[in-house]
């Protein structure tokens, strides 16, 4: 059993924003010369996720695909973006004091609970069969790493490894 492993640092803009990730996993799996086992893509970020989408072709002015975009509008719905304190009970005064105090956050920083509900939702992760040195994704099948929240550009990271043999 061969373990191939890589992490992918993806600069993040200050709105919900997804990345197509595919072809990293692609030539991953290539490099590691696995013909059979599984893909897996992971991030610990928990105002993120990871989902298997087809490629919509079409996007948004900020260059969002409309299927993902349309999935962001289906999730304001359900769980609206954060804009204000009080709208819901997370993060409540201890957490705002803490990050403040212990990593030097700025309480509008915790305007982000529906990104971390979307997140939890939609997983972080995504497992991907891998056969004849291929990573079965079908025809349309993207893989995607979203960055939710939408408080601050940052740094983020995805992780991907290739189990097999």
């Amino acid at each position: 059993m061969d373990v191939v492993s890589r992490s992918l640092t993806i600069a993040t803009p200050a709105r919900p924003e997804f990345f197509d990730i595919t072809e990293n996993l692609i030539a991953l799996v290539a490099e590691s010369g696995i013909a059979d086992g599984i893909a897996v893509a992971y991030t610990q970020h928990t105002s993120c996720c990871v989902l298997i989408q087809e490629e919509s072709e079409d996007v948004t002015y900020y260059g969002t695909q409309l299927i993902l975009q349309d999935t962001l509008n289906v999730f304001a719905k359900i769980a609206p973006p954060a804009r204000n304190e009080g709208q819901y009970l997370h993060p409540g005064p201890i957490h705002i004091r803490n990050a403040a105090e212990l990593r030097g956050e700025h309480p509008s920083w915790g305007l982000n609970t529906d990104a971390h509900i979307i997140s939890s939702i939609l997983g972080r992760s995504e497992t991907i069969p891998v056969q004849g040195g291929q990573p079965l994704l079908g025809e349309f099948g993207r893989v995607y790493f979203g960055d939710l929240d939408s408080v601050r550009a940052r740094d983020r990271v995805v992780f991907l490894t290739v189990i097999g043999k």
